[in-house]
């Protein structure tokens, strides 16, 4: 059975989210993800992961202001020097959680922009070179535009071409179930094609983003097809609680009750990369 981590961000929110490593650990997760820790300082934010033995799978690089529309910075030539900025801030939080990858946002622009395409590229170029060196993984995720209007990764040949572009296993697809559906279903064939270059997977149903296995995903099954791929991460749960998490939380239990034992911070996996498709 897939392994899981509560996706902070969107789970726990009853709670401040410091306290949501505990309301997490509590309720019986033993790894965590979510968008952004800078709120906090990077003290608190490992006091939270260590008191409560959790492993952080993962979180976003700085992503610019949020509450002011920003959705990342990579694809913003203009913007180059906050992007930098961020991979300079982000090293504390990396040290005090521990965790091994880094999700880096796109921001909104249009993808047939060919000054965004090559923002984005040598974005991630940089990122790689910052933080190779540590062991991390770079994540890259398409992101649907009904969600977020106007993202610019929301076209899965052009992730995977710029995964196979940058020659280096420490770049990785997320693999979003709720978001594969929205931009293109095709859910499991879609999966089974972009394997080789998926790093971390994240479940919610569809159309709703609610719970898995609540609408018209067939959460069985899917979990399954994980199993048999021999995928060794975790599986996020990136879903808003229809109402309220522990609430909601009855889908999870025989999945928790079944799996095996978990290994804390397994080694990295990787795959042969498939060669890049011509971008049309």
């Amino acid at each position: 059975m897939p392994v899981f981590a509560a996706n902070l961000s969107f789970m726990f929110t009853e709670w401040s989210f410091i306290d949501r490593f505990s309301a997490a650990a509590d309720a019986g997760f033993e790894a965590v993800e979510f968008l952004f820790p800078y709120e906090c300082s990077p003290e608190s934010i490992g006091k939270a992961v260590q008191d409560n033995d959790l492993e952080v799978v993962f979180f976003n690089l700085p992503a610019g202001n949020w509450d002011r529309g920003d959705r990342g910075l990579a694809a913003l030539p203009e913007r180059r020097e906050e992007f930098r900025r961020g991979l300079r801030d982000v090293i504390p939080y990396v040290e005090a959680t521990g965790t091994r990858r880094l999700h880096m946002m796109s921001g909104r622009a249009p993808l047939l922009s060919t000054e965004a395409r090559d923002a984005y590229r040598s974005a991630l170029a940089e990122t790689l070179q910052h933080v190779e060196a540590r062991g991390l993984t770079i994540l890259i995720e398409p992101i649907n535009q009904r969600d977020m209007p106007g993202y610019f990764l929301s076209d899965y040949d052009f992730a995977l071409h710029t995964i196979t572009e940058a020659g280096s296993d420490r770049v990785r697809m997320t693999y979003d179930f709720y978001h594969r559906q929205v931009i293109a279903g095709d859910l499991l064939p879609g999966f089974d094609r972009l394997f080789p270059v998926i790093g971390h997977i994240q479940i919610a149903s569809a159309p709703g983003r609610h719970e898995p296995g609540s609408e018209e995903l067939n959460s069985d099954y899917i979990f399954q097809r994980i199993d048999q791929s021999g995928y060794a991460g975790h599986v996020g749960c990136e879903y808003r609680p229809r109402h309220g998490t522990l609430e909601g939380l009855a889908w999870i239990k025989p999945y928790m009750t079944a799996r095996p034992p978990q290994l804390r911070h397994p080694a990295h996996v990787t795959h042969p990369i498939t060669p890049a498709l011509p971008l049309v």
